[in-house]
């Protein structure tokens, strides 16, 4: 298989996706009501929704700079100007992808390696140590927003099974990582025998040197973890772009007239968040679902005005960064 053709297929995974998207979020103007949404669009305050989208800039923004403390961490040292671009890259191949997670991390470390004289492991070791850093704030938020809800029992039956995931997932998934890392030795044989089927049907993976390589990604995390001077800096940029990555759903309220409550917006961010796990770009569709229909139970808001205000949040944190990522992956292909 050539480069060519994985490329192709990942764009037309990616346009397959857009395609679903589309029809989601029909359906979801269908179901709510396409003219009563507009209309309340219309009555939107463009400062507030111009702020939420600089807003996820400065999230972006800090969330490199978190990347370039943990790269410096590693003795890697590449300037901030450079990083920040290749991290808005890193957010386009997120977004644009479903399930982008899964491809994010992989696409910045070798656009990373490619650039600089910095090994691929190295890249990729410092992309998910900054990544899983940046999750604390996730679970912070969610563990603390299932607490409140919890003791105010102000938690409506039809919603309490999000709920009570968001708290399994606050609970198991820092828990599934500290296993790995545990028998990470067993976890290097698993992903070996995983990839060597595939690495026999492609081309551009060489069966040989996975397990190398995967050993030693996790013993660059180890080194990583031996020198925590960084990871105070790292995890306080952390939390300072979650509270500019929530900030815009706060800002799509102000717009439409509503004062959304800070803790409700702490909730909702990383509750919704579990929506992008719907198999389209960004998780559209799913998304501006679950924030309306949180917005409706918990805060009681018009079921119009709660969608077009999940609309406005998500052009300010997807639509808008589509365009800003884009051009900087358009300029790295450039530049390299």
């Amino acid at each position: 298989m050539s480069e060519s053709t994985f490329d192709r297929r990942t764009a037309l995974k990616s346009l397959a996706g857009f395609g679903v998207a589309a029809v989601l979020l029909y359906l979801f103007g269908r179901v709510l009501g396409w003219d009563s949404i507009i209309s309340a669009l219309s009555k939107a305050d463009p400062v507030p929704v111009a702020l939420a989208c600089g807003s996820s800039l400065v999230a972006l923004t800090a969330w490199a700079r978190g990347w370039d403390v943990v790269l410096s961490s590693l003795s890697v040292e590449i300037p901030y100007r450079d990083l920040v671009p290749t991290y808005y890259a890193a957010t386009f191949a997120d977004y644009v992808t479903p399930f982008g997670k899964a491809g994010g991390g992989p696409f910045v470390a070798a656009v990373l390696s490619a650039d600089h004289a910095v090994s691929y492991e190295e890249s990729l070791a410092s992309v998910v140590t900054t990544d899983s850093l940046n999750l604390l704030p996730f679970f912070t938020f969610a563990g603390a927003g299932v607490v409140v809800l919890g003791v105010t029992g102000s938690v409506p039956t039809n919603v309490r099974p999000l709920v009570y995931a968001l708290g399994a997932v606050a609970v198991c998934v820092p828990l599934l990582a500290y296993l790995v890392w545990r028998v990470r030795g067993r976890a290097t044989r698993l992903i070996t025998r995983v990839l060597d089927p595939l690495a026999s049907r492609v081309g551009f993976l060489d069966a040989e040197g996975i397990e190398e390589r995967v050993a030693r990604f996790f013993s660059l995390v180890g080194d990583l973890g031996q020198r925590r001077s960084w990871v105070l800096e790292t995890v306080a940029l952390a939390y300072v772009g979650w509270v500019f990555f929530a900030l815009p759903l706060w800002l799509a309220g102000q717009a439409m007239g509503v004062a959304l409550p800070l803790q409700l917006v702490a909730f909702i961010v990383p509750a919704s968040s579990m929506a992008s796990l719907v198999p389209t770009p960004g998780g559209l569709g799913g998304v501006e679902a679950a924030v309306t229909g949180l917005l409706v139970t918990l805060a009681g808001v018009p079921t119009p005005t709660a969608a077009a205000i999940a609309l406005l949040y998500r052009v300010a944190s997807f639509w808008f960064v589509l365009p800003v990522g884009g051009g900087a992956t358009l300029w790295l292909t450039y530049r390299s």
